[in-house]
């Protein structure tokens, strides 16, 4: 077996699962359906599913596994004048994956803290203060926090001793683990959940439907930009797992099931979120609507808080949800490394082995900015910069090239002789070459206005560093010769 193929189709699912379902399905997801509509989203986020998320990953898939290759070797063959785009995704969600490391970090931190309720009587303070020292001023960048910076690093080394290893090996056998012990672990929280005193009253807020919503253009934003972040769509990590696929992938129904079983996850992880919340809101007498919030606000903060006031009970729940939170963190981050470690041994010719070693020292010596004082407020920067910016113009791009340059049309007959659900025709080709751009546009540009309105002039100094880190690792590696012969090579498949 190659040391870049899928042993199985198995395989390849749970991986793209993984994938899919991480951080942002416990901390994002729940805020984003009770702030828009409550039951009313469901509309728009369907309407997002079925139009976006769906005929996307089938697109990304199809190309992924015509090429065979990595993403940037694929841009480049379709049309070399493209090639910088190639590794712009990759190197952007080699980014995400750096800042993702602090969030694995702190949590991992929790799951210790869970077992005696470590972070005392006032959750926000231990989290902000003792634990972060958080400070609004640069110089916190010179004041480093050894215990971050050590839970960091403990989560680089699990990501290593995964990730170097052939696929199967490695990614796969770990995914047929994780994932499913992922779903179990939440079922188990979630069931608990339901039990609590008050959990009628967080799930009334979560699905109370404020229909008149639906005709505000936000909501809709709001739904798309979640598939968007959601399903990992355009970071080119669908495509880099399709090119490990055996020859005899159904792509289509893979799609589905991978997007079915994302959607069931998120939501189902709001049923907790909202019962805990609900529990909460009876115990201290301060409205849901107080409570709720999104981000490291509501794992690290809201939570603990919860588990002050349940009792005993939180010497079980406590350890169980900072853990799911950690197995979602992990078989995301994982993902992330996948795309541009594919594209470095593609044109240096190097072993699978040795890029992610090399890859994983790099992004660990970056990732220390983020054991300052500082790091936090440089991590919501740089969140915000890759997914509200750089993600979607470069999915924008992508559209035209795997849509138009190379023709999407031209997977149709074989992606549906191959397809045990639904049949491709025209109406997806629209979709991709169409609809699907014009969609991703707006929305980018709505998070550009967003950025734009909200932003300190820090977070505008930040913005451009993380720009131009980008721009320049792109360009570095877009003209670096490459060492490896087959990297000029390609045969047509389909």
């Amino acid at each position: 077996m190659a040391e870049n193929e899928w042993g199985s189709n198995l395989s390849f699912i749970l991986a793209m699962i993984g994938s899919a379902v991480g951080l942002g399905n416990i901390w994002r997801y729940p805020y984003v359906l009770y702030s828009n509509g409550g039951g009313a989203f469901y509309i728009p986020y369907i309407v997002a599913i079925l139009l976006m998320g769906i005929p996307f990953l089938i697109l990304e898939y199809g190309v992924g596994y015509d090429f065979k290759s990595s993403f940037a070797k694929a841009v480049k063959k379709i049309d070399s004048r493209w090639e910088y785009l190639g590794w712009f995704l990759p190197v952007a969600v080699f980014l995400i994956m750096i800042y993702y490391s602090a969030i694995l970090g702190w949590d991992g931190i929790y799951i210790i803290l869970s077992f005696f309720k470590g972070w005392g009587a006032d959750p926000n303070v231990y989290f902000t203060n003792t634990l972060l020292h958080s400070s609004n001023s640069w110089m916190g960048l010179l004041q480093f926090i050894p215990l971050i910076a050590v839970a960091m690093l403990v989560g680089w080394v699990i990501i290593w001793f995964i990730s170097h290893r052939d696929l199967e090996e490695g990614l796969g056998r770990v995914s047929k683990v994780l994932v499913p012990l992922l779903f179990v672990i939440m079922v188990v929280i979630v069931g608990f959940s339901l039990t609590l005193p008050g959990a009628s009253i967080g799930l009334s807020e979560l699905f109370h439907p404020n229909w008149a919503l639906l005709g505000n253009f936000e909501i809709w934003m709001a739904a798309f930009g979640q598939i968007v972040f959601s399903l990992s769509l355009g970071m080119s990590i669908a495509f880099t797992y399709a090119s490990y696929t055996k020859d005899d992938a159904d792509l289509i129904t893979n799609t589905i099931s991978i997007a079915l079983a994302n959607s069931l996850f998120e939501n189902f992880a709001a049923l907790g979120v909202f019962s805990i919340l609900g529990y909460m809101s009876l115990q201290s007498g301060t409205a849901v609507a107080d409570l709720v919030t999104q981000g490291t606000g509501l794992v690290f903060i809201v939570y603990p808080t919860v588990f002050n006031v349940l009792g005993q009970w939180a010497y079980v729940l406590g350890p169980l949800f900072f853990l799911t939170v950690y197995l979602a963190g992990l078989t995301s981050i994982l993902s992330t490394i996948e795309p541009l470690s594919f594209s470095i041994q593609n044109k240096f010719g190097f072993t699978r082995s040795k890029t992610m070693t090399l890859l994983i020292i790099v992004g660990a010596l970056i990732s220390m900015i983020y054991a300052t004082a500082y790091g936090g407020s440089i991590l919501g920067y740089v969140d915000t910069f890759i997914n509200q910016i750089a993600l979607l113009l470069g999915i924008i791009f992508e559209c035209i090239i795997f849509a138009w340059i190379f023709k999407a049309e031209k997977l149709i007959d074989f992606l549906n002789s191959r397809s045990k659900t639904i049949k491709l025709g025209k109406w997806w080709v629209i979709i991709v070459k169409y609809i699907l751009p014009i969609f991703i546009l707006i929305v980018w540009i709505g998070g550009m206005m967003d950025v734009i309105k909200s932003s300190t002039f820090e977070q505008l100094v930040f913005t451009v560093i993380s720009a131009a880190v980008l721009l320049i690792g792109t360009l570095v590696l877009t003209i670096l010769p490459a060492k490896n012969p087959d990297w000029e090579n390609y045969e047509e498949r389909i």
